[in-house]
């Protein structure tokens, strides 16, 4: 006899933090609204307010998300902030406002 149970989600310790990340994140939409920019975004804009100047790598890095999750992160903020590219790589720094 199969003595295999269905996962229940309230066994699921992931399920808990997902939870909590989603409520605090919430807390920051009126405020991320009034910028027009999302949450990911805005952890995008202070890694840079506290390095000013890194590679999309590096950036990505620092959240702990790959190139290309961050470049499109880029892409709508590009009136807050400077990017530069060449062959080797991206740079985006804040923009002087």
């Amino acid at each position: 006899m199969n003595q295999h149970k269905t996962p229940q989600l309230g066994n699921q310790l992931c399920f808990p933090l997902y939870v909590i990340a989603k409520e605090i994140t919430g807390l920051y939409r009126p405020l991320l609204e009034e910028l027009d920019i999302t949450y990911p975004q805005y952890l995008v804009m202070m890694v840079l307010w506290e390095h000013q100047r890194l590679t999309v790598n590096q950036i990505g890095e620092k959240l702990f998300l790959d190139s290309g999750t961050i470049t499109p992160l880029l892409k709508p903020s590009a009136g807050v902030l400077s990017i530069f590219s060449s062959a080797a790589c991206a740079i985006a720094k804040p923009s002087a406002m």
